[in-house]
């Protein structure tokens, strides 16, 4: 698939996360496989203009991304267009507009969701952008509003009609949250308005499997993983392959799993330091640790560590534990090995609460709140 001058080889997507979707973690995803194009943490648009030390570190990258692009958040025209300038001129691919942030700091600015309910508004300032830059300009929304108000295949005819060059569509409404299950006849609608531009569906994707039946049943070009990445960061490379054959790979095994955790940390502390990259890895350090089975020595220790000599040691420690788990080949026994085929992870037997700690965090209650 193509978006704008851009040939590409996967039409599959890392979805930004506020707070997750970092450098390193980007790299990791593209060095293990499968995907071409990624996306920041969403910006807001006057910190890059008052070059915010917090905005430039957001869209901090380097040459092994070579198809990157920057989320901007704002609803000032002037704001965008310039915000828009400041990326190309740092040479980065594309430019993505947030349309679908529900949360409340951002929607009471007029940023986010809030642009899906002023078309002509929003049109005015997507068309600043696009005659602004030369790179292609996207555009991530949900479905609406509410369910009283699903704007999404409205927006986006403006928005093919104001330029964009794709767009990114969530199948959720705004009132929903995180809510619920993934509309894709919502998603379905949203590709049947538009006429020459990709359309890229999200939502609830957690297995290869729930890709393909997005792309099915939505008709979308192509299909874009959050959450989903987090706990399984093979979910791309392996999607792509059963797309290719409608063959399902193997699951990574542990030794794969450990070698990419120790990838991902040395990435953290090169970006981050030592000790601060060390603090932020403790989390996703804990989403890997969903798929090796049995884990509660892990998951102890990883709240603690402080450096990446403790860190080994952590795992040293670790792995003697997990030995008592394995059968004679060394492979995890048959009870205590993750399901691949589900979209819910293994819970450590000895510690029946540790999916609900070690859940990506998303905002509860209702979203008028958050």
């Amino acid at each position: 698939m193509r978006i704008g001058p851009y040939e590409l080889q996967s039409n599959l997507f890392l979805s930004p996360l506020a707070g997750y979707t970092n450098l390193p973690f980007r790299l990791v995803v593209r060095e293990i496989g499968g995907l071409d194009w990624t996306t920041t943490d969403l910006v807001n648009a006057r910190s890059l203009l008052e070059k915010n030390p917090r905005g430039l570190s957001l869209i901090r990258t380097c040459p092994a991304e070579k198809l990157l692009a920057v989320q901007l958040f704002g609803s000032v025209p002037e704001e965008m267009r310039d915000a828009a300038l400041v990326v190309e001129s740092l040479g980065i691919a594309s430019v993505d507009i947030n349309m679908g942030c529900p949360v409340k700091k951002v929607v009471n600015v007029g940023g986010g969701s809030a642009m899906m309910t002023e078309l002509a508004k929003t049109a005015a300032l997507v068309r600043g952008m696009v005659a602004a830059v030369k790179i292609p300009v996207t555009a991530k929304m949900r479905l609406g509003w509410d369910e009283n108000n699903l704007t999404a295949p409205d927006l986006a005819r403006v928005l093919e009609d104001a330029g964009v060059a794709a767009i990114f569509v969530h199948g959720r409404t705004r009132a929903q949250g995180f809510s619920g299950t993934v509309n894709l006849a919502g998603i379905r609608a949203v590709v049947q308005a538009v006429k020459n531009i990709p359309v890229i569906g999200n939502g609830d994707v957690t297995t290869s499997a729930a890709a393909k039946m997005m792309l099915d049943e939505t008709g979308c070009a192509g299909v874009s993983i959050g959450r989903g990445a987090f706990y399984n960061p093979w979910i791309f490379r392996d999607t792509r392959h059963y797309l290719a054959t409608g063959e399902l790979r193997p699951e990574a095994g542990y030794p794969e799993r450990a070698q990419v955790m120790r990838r991902h940390l040395d990435l953290m502390i090169e970006v981050f330091g030592e000790d601060h990259g060390c603090r932020l890895f403790r989390k996703p350090a804990s989403w890997y640790a969903k798929r090796f089975g049995p884990a509660r020595e892990f998951k102890q220790g990883v709240t603690a560590f402080r450096t990446r000599a403790e860190f080994e040691t952590l795992l040293a420690h670790y792995e003697k534990w997990r030995a008592q788990f394995l059968d004679e080949h060394g492979e995890l026994r048959a009870q205590y090995r993750p399901d691949p085929m589900v979209a819910s992870f293994m819970l450590d037997p000895n510690d029946p609460a540790a999916l609900r700690r070690d859940a990506i965090p998303v905002p509860k209650g209702p979203v008028d709140t958050w």
